[in-house]
């Protein structure tokens, strides 16, 4: 049986968070799919400004829970991939080019 898109919207868990400065939205929906096994995840950033995981400020992730125990929460699990992707030349080179000034 399906749930109307409606009902499922009711069943994320909301979160915000600050990471490096940006500020954030986590929703979490627990068993997204009792089928397949999976959560879904999204990450939407304030303003849509980029992040290391989505240049656009919106991710969409379907994951095993067990994934997101291992880090507590889908709150801690965002935040450690955040962090962790934040390591990645491109985001450190995007980070570096924002800061500079261009003259073309």
């Amino acid at each position: 049986m399906s749930t109307p898109a409606a009902k499922r919207s009711e069943r994320y868990v909301v979160t915000r968070a600050t990471w490096r400065g940006i500020d954030i939205e986590i929703r979490h929906f627990p068993t997204w799919s009792e089928t397949a096994g999976i959560d879904h995840i999204e990450v939407i950033s304030d303003q849509r400004k980029p992040l290391p995981i989505t240049e656009t400020g919106y991710k969409s992730l379907f994951i095993m829970p067990e994934y997101i125990a291992e880090k507590g929460t889908a709150h801690d699990y965002v935040l450690a991939w955040l962090d962790h992707e934040a390591q990645s030349k491109a985001w450190k080179r995007n980070q570096t080019d924002a800061r500079q000034l261009s003259l073309f």
